[in-house]
């Protein structure tokens, strides 16, 4: 199916439906596989866990590959999905900036909705899945960037950008991206995806503001390097 256009371009299509249902699939079948790949890691004395970082950056980067394709087949712009590119220092200073304060205004959000959520001791382990010692926190800092600039395209470019497009109605859009990318994070249990799915609504949000997801991909791919690299040093 080409994509669909309007006038101003806000509800153009970046692929085919069809393409965004096999992307929907793809999530799905990962997000069930990731669930029982983190029940059988909790359950052992010595995780896996640089296959599970390995096996993560691939799939995120070749479902990236997947999402470029569908959208160059469609002769829609990459920037539809991305944003336009830096074309000055400036630029990417100020979109620095933005990430750093939107980093610190959601920090503090996420502690408030943790606590109304009462996410917390009850919420299921997920030590299992931080770096122990140097090589691990190497590959974490790669895994950190990947999500940072693989999900931002995924979730806030890509799928934000169709849900908008097929419901010609911006909120929807982005509610039904942040629902799409809570349920992604399945493996970290009920209310985990919920704490995550409004996590994810921020970055929407973030996003539609900006007209670009860049600031979001510093900022997202900061916040997962700082939270597994401290965990780390505190374990030492």
């Amino acid at each position: 199916m080409a994509p669909v256009q309007d006038t101003s371009g806000r509800y153009t299509q970046a692929a085919g439906a069809m393409h965004t249902i096999i992307v929907l699939v793809i999530l799905g079948v990962w997000a069930f596989l990731g669930k029982i790949i983190a029940d059988q890691m909790r359950g052992e004395a010595s995780p896996h866990r640089v296959r599970f970082y390995l096996l993560t950056i691939l799939f995120e980067w070749l479902l990236v590959f997947f999402l470029v394709a569908g959208v160059r087949r469609s002769g829609a712009p990459l920037a539809l999905i991305l944003g336009v590119r830096w074309s000055s220092a400036r630029q990417l200073l100020k979109d620095i900036g933005i990430a750093a304060a939107y980093w610190l205004v959601s920090s503090g959000l996420l502690v408030i909705l943790a606590r109304l959520l009462r996410v917390g001791p009850t919420a299921p382990r997920m030590d299992f899945i931080l770096p122990h010692g140097a090589a691990e926190i190497t590959l974490w800092v790669a895994l950190s960037v990947t999500a940072g600039i693989c999900e931002e395209a995924i979730f806030r470019g890509y799928l934000q950008q169709q849900f908008i497009a097929l419901t010609t109605n911006a909120p929807a859009g982005i509610l039904l991206s942040a629902a799409v990318f809570g349920a992604a994070h399945a493996y970290q249990g009920f209310r985990m995806v919920i704490l995550i799915g409004l996590y994810g609504a921020m970055f929407s949000i973030l996003a539609y503001w900006r007209g670009t997801v860049r600031p979001g991909m510093i900022a997202h791919a900061f916040q997962d390097t700082v939270s597994g690299v401290v965990s780390a040093l505190m374990r030492h």
